[in-house]
């Protein structure tokens, strides 16, 4: 279990930080389409760890 628990651990850092790397893309782009691909990346980066967190917290709650 823990090192299932290790792997997914990894695979959220990469998949967070790839977030971060598209938002700094798309902020820096300039194309007719980069506004809402970055207003989506943002929205993306703030939410999702936001969600991941919540999960965890009723998943341990659940769990006792």
């Amino acid at each position: 279990m823990k090192k299932i628990k290790q792997i997914l651990a990894i695979l959220l850092v990469v998949f967070l930080i790839g977030l971060y790397v598209t938002t700094l893309v798309m902020a820096i782009i300039d194309h007719s389409d980069t506004q809402n691909m970055l207003k989506a990346s943002l929205f993306a980066t703030f939410v999702i760890p936001v969600l991941i967190w919540a999960y965890a917290l009723i998943y341990k709650l659940m769990k006792k």
